[in-house]
């Protein structure tokens, strides 16, 4: 994370997941990295994507922090799995969807983004998926997890119009990991090439590469694990 002001604190929001926990191990083992925050819904300080005062309230525990990563996604449950056709449309899957893989995000960007410092470079990343990428949707289907992703782009796209105002040295991103072993993907890895199917590891140490090498000018972009653009 050479391109900090060092020392910094890191905020991984999903560190409890199999990606988010990956990340923050690595940011915990930089010794660049002062201290890392690490935020879930059963953690020490709860942080649920369902509850905006608990988003607040773990914001209000971080004093500047440099990097925001929000790990998190939601493609399947007990309930639901991704629909394949216009048929299989259910409103209370699709605001589930909507409610952890864009409106949770953005308040989490609401909350910790006046945290950031006013100047050195600070970086507010949204795992985001290529699937959300609308230019290239090819196969149809998974609706609700397509569109939420699509959503939450826009939203990264807007908080870096707004964030270049106020912060120049910031930079507000949306990344694709890849496909990664985690139980995200778990139902869905039967067609997945071995070498495209990563580590939780592998995805964590080409993810914080990728940020460590933004610049201002890369804000509000949407980028692949390893640094090459998706088109919106």
């Amino acid at each position: 994370m050479s391109n900090f002001p060092e020392p910094f604190e890191a905020v991984v929001v999903g560190a409890s997941g199999g990606l988010g926990a990956a990340i923050a191990a690595q940011l915990a083992d930089d010794p660049r990295v002062r201290r890392v925050h690490g935020f879930a819904r059963r953690g020490a300080i709860p942080l649920d994507l369902t509850d905006e005062a608990s988003i607040a309230a773990a914001a209000a525990t971080v004093e500047a922090p440099r990097l925001v990563i929000v790990a998190t996604g939601l493609l399947h449950g007990d309930r639901f799995a991704p629909e394949k056709r216009l048929a299989d449309l259910d409103a209370d899957a699709l605001a589930r969807s909507f409610q952890v893989n864009a409106i949770g995000p953005a308040l989490v960007l609401k909350h910790f983004a006046p945290r950031l410092p006013r100047q050195g470079k600070a970086v507010l990343a949204v795992l985001s998926a290529r699937v959300g990428s609308i230019s290239d949707n090819r196969l149809g289907g998974w609706y609700g997890y397509r569109a939420a992703k699509a959503a939450v782009n826009q939203l990264v796209r807007t908080t870096a119009v707004e964030l270049a105002g106020r912060r120049k040295d910031a930079i507000c991103v949306a990344l694709h990991p890849g496909t990664v072993d985690t139980p995200l993907s778990k139902p869905f890895q039967k067609g997945v090439a071995p070498a495209r199917l990563f580590t939780p590891d592998f995805a964590a140490e080409r993810l914080l590469a990728v940020i460590d090498g933004l610049g201002p000018e890369q804000t509000g972009g949407f980028l692949a694990w390893d640094g090459r653009e998706i088109a919106f």
